[in-house]
C-alpha cells in the first residue's frame, strides 16, 4: 500500500521505496492524475487539503475533483476523513484531514506530546492526547483553536507577518506586494539550503542567498545596494522573529491545554523548531518519512486497521 497526501501546492507519496515529493499547484491546473501514474498498481490511502485551492468553487467541488483524479489512476483507494474513518466516495469529512491522520498514527506512542508539523505553507499544532476532541475539527475551527498556524517555511508572504521593520533605528512600513517569501528569509539566514527552496520564488528568479536578499530588500521598496546586505538581513531576522513567536505561542497554548510533557517536530521546519523550542524531531524516531508525515501516517493507519503489514 502507498500513502498519499494531496495539498494545494505539493503532492507527497510514501511507498516502500521511500518519500516522493512533487510540486503540484492545483490552482494552476497541475496534472494530478499524470503525477500519480507512476504509483498505479497498488492500493492507496489518501489524505488531502488541496480542496481549499481557489480553483474550486467550494470544498466539496475540490473533494469531488481530487477523489475522481485519484481513483482514475488508482481505483483501489480509500480516503481518510476528519471523522477518523476511511471513505471510498467524496464526503465533506475528507476536507483537510491530513493533520488528523498524523495524530491518529502517533497518538498511542506519543500521548504525552504535542506534535508541531511545520511544512512549506502551514504549521499544524496537535496535542496528541486530545484525539477525540480533535475529531471533526475544520480548518476554520483549528485556526480559532490555534491548532493551525497559517505560516510555513517556504510559501508565506513576508508582508503577512510584518507591518513594519526597523532599519538603522527607523521604523519602516513594508510593502504588501508579494516581493519575498518565507523561503527567502530562511535561506538568507542559513536556516534552509538552496535545494530546500522547492517552491517558485516570488519573482520566479534564482534561489540563491544573494537573490533572496534582493527580494527581501524589495519588501521595503529598495534595491539591495540601497539598504545593503545588513538591511536585507534585518528584514529576514524580523520576519523570523515574528514567525517564531507566532508558532511558539500556539505551541505553548496547546501544551497548556493538554498538559503535554514534550514537543515533537516534523516537516521541513522540524530541525529548526526543535532547536528553537526545545523539541525532538520525529525523524530521529521514524526516519525521513517524517518529511511527509501525513502520507506516511495515513498509510500506516490504513494498514493497522486492515491488519496488514
Amino acid at each position: 500500500m502507498i500513502g498519499i497526501d494531496i495539498g494545494g501546492a505539493n503532492l507527497k507519496v510514501v511507498d516502500d521505496a521511500g518519500v516522493h515529493i512533487h510540486y503540484c499547484p492545483l490552482w494552476q491546473g497541475a496534472p494530478l492524475a499524470d503525477l500519480l501514474k507512476p504509483y498505479a498498481g497498488k492500493p492507496a490511502a489518501v489524505v488531502m487539503s488541496g480542496e481549499l485551492a481557489d480553483c474550486f468553487a467550494s470544498k466539496m467541488d475540490g473533494i469531488r475533483w481530487i477523489v475522481g483524479a485519484v481513483r482514475e489512476v488508482i481505483p483501489d483507494t480509500v480516503f481518510y476523513g476528519t471523522d477518523a474513518a476511511f471513505h471510498t466516495r467524496p464526503v465533506p469529512a475528507l476536507a483537510a484531514a491530513n493533520w488528523l491522520a498524523s495524530a491518529d498514527y502517533l497518538r498511542e506512542n506519543y500521548a504525552d506530546a504535542v506534535l508541531l508539523d511545520v511544512g512549506s505553507t502551514t504549521a499544524d499544532v496537535i496535542p496528541l492526547n486530545c484525539f477525540e476532541e480533535l475529531k471533526g475539527l475544520t480548518d476554520t475551527r483549528r485556526l480559532q483553536e490555534q491548532y493551525l498556524v497559517y505560516t510555513g517555511m517556504l510559501r508565506t508572504n513576508v508582508a503577512t507577518l510584518l507591518s513594519s521593520v526597523t532599519l538603522d533605528g527607523t521604523a519602516t512600513p513594508v510593502s504588501t506586494e508579494y516581493f519575498a517569501a518565507s523561503a527567502d528569509a530562511h535561506l538568507a539566514l542559513g536556516q534552509i539550503a538552496p535545494e530546500d527552496y522547492t517552491s517558485p520564488a516570488p519573482d520566479n528568479g534564482e534561489k540563491t542567498p544573494e537573490a533572496a536578499l534582493r527580494r527581501l530588500a524589495r519588501v521595503v521598496c529598495a534595491d539591495l545596494d540601497e539598504i545593503g546586505r545588513g538591511g536585507a538581513l534585518a528584514v529576514a531576522r524580523q520576519f523570523w522573529d515574528a514567525q517564531r513567536t507566532l508558532i511558539a505561542r500556539a505551541v505553548e497554548h496547546a501544551v497548556s491545554r493538554s498538559g503535554a510533557g514534550r514537543l515533537i517536530t516534523a516537516g521541513i521546519g522540524a530541525d529548526l523548531f526543535a532547536r528553537e523550542l526545545g523539541g525532538v524531531t520525529l525523524e530521529e524516531e521514524i526516519g525521513v518519512v517524517s518529511d511527509a508525515l501525513p502520507a506516511y501516517a495515513v498509510r500506516e493507519v490504513a494498514l493497522r486497521r486492515s491488519g496488514g503489514t
